[in-house]
């Protein structure tokens, strides 16, 4: 079953196109790929899902519903989730505060909001630094926190923007075995990388960016191979 929809989406920057005319569908229960060499347009592509960016032409659709135009919060209320190229936690916060972060809108935190929040922690192993400042994790412990910021809320789907970006290889192989883990209990991803190799191995099906456009669009095998993508990395 489709769960997100995006028809012709285009957003400029003044004279530069940044996504042109983009159209994807997303399955439920997928991990789907997004690549491209740097300014592509992958990052805007995921600003305009998630209400960053409201599309000049175009929409998007989630669950059945237009979401192009809303903003982001109401974007994350709808069920998406997201992680950032750039880590977003509250560094002067302690893990477990910034675990209630996305959900400090109720007036009062529920106590299976805290038991969710605990039992993410123990998920991506950062339990036994619950009571420590974000500040004091290192850069791939950090980023597995925001991946389980990302899930408080139970989203039907997440976004993240280059999760493996700095990550030592340890940290790494923890994060993408925690998306598969997710992945195979039916939640559904998009990741947004420049290591080709992981989203290889992650994904079933890839999307190629370049220029701002979806050049290509296969299995992994199909845009090892594919000569627009290879085009589009060297430049030739």
């Amino acid at each position: 079953m489709v769960l997100l929809t995006v028809r012709s989406a285009t957003k400029r920057f003044g004279g530069v196109t940044a996504v042109d005319r983009c159209s994807m569908d997303l399955e439920e229960g997928e991990i789907l790929g997004l690549i491209g060499p740097n300014g592509a347009g992958k990052t805007t592509l995921l600003n305009v899902i998630n209400g960053v960016y409201k599309p000049e032409e175009g929409e998007v659709i989630f669950r059945g519903e237009k979401i192009s135009g809303l903003k982001p919060h109401e974007v994350a209320k709808k069920g998406v989730g997201r992680t950032f190229q750039t880590v977003r936690i509250w560094r002067r916060m302690t893990i477990l505060e910034n675990m209630s972060v996305p959900i400090i809108h109720v007036p009062t935190l529920r106590r299976e909001d805290v038991e969710r929040s605990i039992e993410l922690l123990k998920f991506v192993e950062l339990i036994e630094f619950k009571d420590k400042l974000a500040m004091e994790l290192s850069g791939g412990q950090q980023r597995l926190l925001e991946f389980a910021k990302s899930l408080v809320s139970n989203p039907g789907v997440v976004l993240m923007d280059e999760p493996l970006a700095g990550v030592h290889p340890i940290l790494k192989k923890k994060l993408m075995d925690h998306i598969l883990t997710l992945n195979k209990e039916g939640r559904t991803f998009i990741v947004v990388s420049h290591d080709i190799p992981s989203i290889m191995y992650l994904c079933k099906r890839i999307l190629v960016m370049n220029v701002g456009k979806i050049i290509a669009e296969g299995i992994p095998e199909e845009i090892r191979k594919d000569e627009r993508v290879i085009e589009a990395y060297l430049g030739v």
